[in-house]
């Protein structure tokens, strides 16, 4: 009994070694490949390229962590950098056979104008020669012999003449040809150019992803899943809300403006600090707030993402608007860290530019509803709005009532 416990604890060992190995391996390839042959780089950087989106395809498979996200980042960036190397690969091949071409045309240019000169001279000679009667060159020569040869010599001249006249025209519409495609090679490289600019911006971005990760986290695993979960929590919160199953109790009507709440002070269920989590619903659908609220002057605490702007005609749900800390959509915590699952932000977060006054008003008239739901260990509650014009429901989030 011992030897065979013995016997499956060694074989799992050896199953285990051999899997961490394969791990190790898979891990390492993508920068074992080297892209050296200049002849075949291109296609070794789409090789390297492949792999690299393998490995983040499987990291991303896998259990949401601090330490594959930062693998998933540095293998983003391996990408881009890569991505660059092709564009500049591509660059470099395009402006060879841009030289090339130039040169063919430059050829092409000479043929043409010695074959164009010596089409006008056999044209003029041509143009002679029909002028004169083959009767008169028969009463001119001395023998009918002679009247053959010169015969002959006119008629072949007109061969000669025509030949010439068709490679003329072959010559021109491949130097066309020829100076279309350079045209176009060029249109490509300024193409290529621009596409290299936006890279290398993006890999900017992607390096400060990186750091700004790294700055928040400090390489804290337990930080990190303490904020994921919250955040997750909220997500699935949001979702039960929407659908519904939130603990709704009416209010009555309210008019655009009013004081309807006011904003949590610190933490609370499912968030990590104050803040108004405000949502736009249509058809049961999530909406750009952007699109509703109109343009202010923004105080920007979003960082690292960018700035946006509004378009919208809506009231602000908060007094002295506002300070935005998340935007709508693929923000930084929705892309990197994968905080809602891969999912987008489906709201806007922010406060008020003053932060004593934790007010929140209606952006429309409608009619009022106070809810809660189960979130993590606690109750997260909200307000609702129910739009009097159009199906349009408004959410307001991480409030007291």
């Amino acid at each position: 009994m011992g030897k065979r416990i013995y016997g499956f604890i060694t074989l799992i060992s050896i199953f285990l070694a051999v899997l961490l190995s394969t791990s190790v391996v898979s891990a390492q390839s993508c920068d074992e490949i080297k892209c050296e042959d200049e002849g075949d780089q291109l296609s070794c950087i789409k090789q390297k390229k492949s792999c690299w989106e393998d490995k983040i395809l499987q990291t991303q498979q896998s259990q949401v962590t601090l330490t594959n996200t930062i693998s998933i980042l540095s293998g983003q960036i391996s990408i881009q950098q890569l991505q660059i190397q092709q564009t500049l690969a591509e660059i470099v091949q395009l402006e060879k056979e841009i030289g090339e071409l130039s040169e063919r045309i430059f050829g092409l240019n000479i043929s043409l104008d010695r074959l164009s000169s010596i089409l006008v001279k056999r044209v003029g000679e041509q143009y002679k020669r029909t002028q004169i009667d083959p009767i008169f060159l028969l009463f001119k020569g001395s023998s009918l012999n002679n009247f053959l040869s010169e015969y002959k010599y006119i008629k072949l001249a007109k061969k000669q003449t025509l030949n010439a006249m068709q490679r003329a025209e072959s010559q021109r519409l491949l130097y066309d040809e020829q100076k279309s495609l350079k045209e176009e090679k060029q249109t490509q490289v300024e193409t290529k150019k621009i596409q290299l600019v936006q890279q290398q911006a993006r890999l900017q971005q992607q390096r400060a992803d990186q750091q700004y990760l790294l700055s928040e986290t400090k390489n804290n695993e337990s930080r990190f899943q303490e904020e994921l979960a919250k955040t997750l929590q909220e997500l699935q919160a949001i979702q039960s809300i929407i659908a519904g199953q939130g603990n709704e109790s009416e209010v009555g009507e309210i008019t655009q403006g009013e004081t309807i709440a006011s904003i949590i002070a610190g933490p609370s269920a499912c968030s990590t600090g104050t803040h108004l989590h405000f949502e736009v619903v249509k058809d049961n659908s999530h909406q750009n707030p952007t699109g509703y609220l109109s343009q202010t002057d923004i105080i920007w605490s979003n960082q690292p993402d960018d700035p946006f702007s509004f378009s919208g005609s809506w009231n602000w749900p908060v007094f002295d608007a506002a300070r935005i800390t998340q935007g709508y959509g693929m923000s930084w915590y929705a892309r990197v860290i994968r905080a809602y699952g891969g999912s987008p932000h489906t709201g806007i977060d922010l406060v008020s530019k003053t932060n004593s006054d934790s007010r929140v008003r209606a952006v429309k008239s409608g009619t009022l509803f106070r809810g809660s739901v189960a979130c993590g260990k606690g109750l997260l509650r909200y307000v609702r709005i129910k739009h009097k014009e159009g199906d349009i429901n408004t959410y307001y989030l991480h409030i007291n009532y």
